[in-house]
């Protein structure tokens, strides 16, 4: 299966010091791109790998679930630790909940978990079985974000079935979060509307860490590493990173 232009995985040479991305549900290693040469600009290795089913066609997704989509940050965890000394995850949505599972399997340094859902803002999820009698898509709605559309390059729907699979994920992800103690950032927009912002703040509580920071957005839409506060994110994951603990 062709990947789409502008959704390939991507590594950028730097230092000792590692970030593994992760994009999110439908997305793309694209949607992490600024934020990686972000961070590749102060001298980290930066890799972003490609979730198996996303970038191609909805189509092949809908034949995977999410233990395909953590195989491939796996990998990539596995790639990384052997070009660096020292790995930080780093997850945007669906990715935040793969990033905080990274820091419950491996030995990582930090977690960055944003727009990471735990409740999703559709109320037609409790109808989600019914649907999947009847459909195996549905439209997704896509808000324009100012930016190149290399850096936004995901599907215009939705795998009903893929979707099943994240509410699955997220029940995992869940259960083990009294068991998370890295040092983790969380970021969250209050005016999104795809996952319900108190998902943070739920996280935030049921977290074990000592070393935990929970930042609010008030201008962004679900993809912050894309929005208008873009700069805002970046900043303060550097910052973050930067922190000796």
């Amino acid at each position: 299966m062709a990947i789409l232009r502008g959704a390939e995985p991507f590594l950028l040479p730097g230092g000792k010091q590692g970030i593994l991305l992760i994009h999110g549900f439908t997305g793309s290693p694209s949607e992490m791109r600024l934020l990686g040469e972000a961070l590749h600009g102060q001298g980290y290795t930066v890799l972003a790998p490609r979730l198996c089913g996303h970038g191609t066609s909805a189509d092949e997704m809908a034949t995977t679930a999410w233990p395909h989509w953590y195989g491939a940050v796996q990998d990539g965890y596995h790639f990384l630790s052997g070009l660096c000394s020292e790995i930080a995850v780093v997850g945007l949505s669906m990715g935040g909940l793969l990033a905080l599972q990274v820091g419950l399997d491996y030995p990582v340094s930090k977690v960055v978990c944003m727009s990471a859902p735990i409740y999703i803002a559709d109320k037609r999820l409790p109808m989600l079985g019914l649907f999947r009698l009847f459909r195996r898509f549905i439209p997704k709605k896509r808000r324009r974000l100012e930016v190149d559309p290399l850096y936004s390059v995901c599907y215009d729907q939705t795998p009903l079935s893929s979707l099943s699979s994240l509410l699955s994920l997220i029940k995992v992800v869940d259960k083990q979060l009294p068991d998370f103690r890295k040092p983790v950032l969380i970021m969250q927009s209050r005016r999104e509307h795809t996952v319900q912002p108190r998902s943070a703040k739920y996280i935030y509580d049921r977290i074990a860490s000592k070393d935990k920071k929970l930042v609010w957005l008030e201008k962004s839409g679900h993809i912050i590493t894309l929005d208008i506060e873009r700069e805002l994110v970046f900043k303060h994951i550097s910052q973050f990173l930067q922190t000796t603990l």
